[in-house]
């Protein structure tokens, strides 16, 4: 049976994701982002969770992507992260803003110069003819780059979630989960936190 032992879900977060970082084989940051579109329709992809703290989840796009047309029409997400090696989920919802241009800079520039290169070369989220065009077009940006630095595209940044709820669910025998959602009405409120059916 899971209690939580903490009123700061950050805090439940950072040792669950701790956890999940000992015994997941490939990226424990791994986490699905859901957004929607002007008339409500939802889509969802895997991304990485590129940085948290009590201000919120940090992730990073092509603002001229798919998400990021739809998060600019409809700022409201929801993440879930699915740790099957230890048999939890944490699910996440509340609005994101704009990461600060100082801050995508420096994550920017922590990435491989091979990742740099190719955020200028794809037009994410767009038709592409063939392999070939994509290869073409990498080898261009990698020649209007020469060495370092890489900048980064005006038109790739990051984006934070606020969290609003955060729900923490642990795996029970016979599906009788362990569920608690930490809930808020704004980021300047505290929070409460409920169990939860399974």
């Amino acid at each position: 049976m899971f209690e939580p032992d903490t009123d700061n879900p950050f805090e439940l977060f950072a040792g669950w994701l701790q956890a999940a970082s000992e015994t997941e084989p490939n990226d424990p940051n791994a986490m699905t982002v859901a957004t929607a579109d002007a008339d409500g329709r939802p889509s969802a992809r895997i991304l990485l969770l590129k940085g948290f703290d009590e201000q919120g989840f940090v992730f990073y796009s092509n603002m001229e992507s798919q998400k990021g047309r739809e998060l600019t029409i409809n700022p409201f997400v929801a993440l879930c992260f699915h740790w099957k090696s230890v048999r939890r989920q944490v699910r996440v919802t509340g609005p994101v803003t704009r990461v600060s241009d100082a801050e995508a800079d420096a994550y920017f520039d922590s990435r491989p110069r091979g990742s740099r290169v190719g955020a200028w070369a794809s037009q994410q989220s767009r038709p592409l003819a063939d392999r070939a065009t994509l290869m073409a077009a990498v080898e261009n940006a990698d020649r209007a780059h020469p060495g370092e630095p890489v900048p980064r595209p005006p038109y790739w940044s990051g984006w934070r979630l606020t969290p609003l709820s955060i729900e923490f669910w642990q795996d029970g025998e016979f599906r009788l989960h362990d569920r608690f959602c930490f809930r808020r009405a704004s980021e300047s409120e505290t929070w409460s936190v409920t169990r939860l059916f399974p």
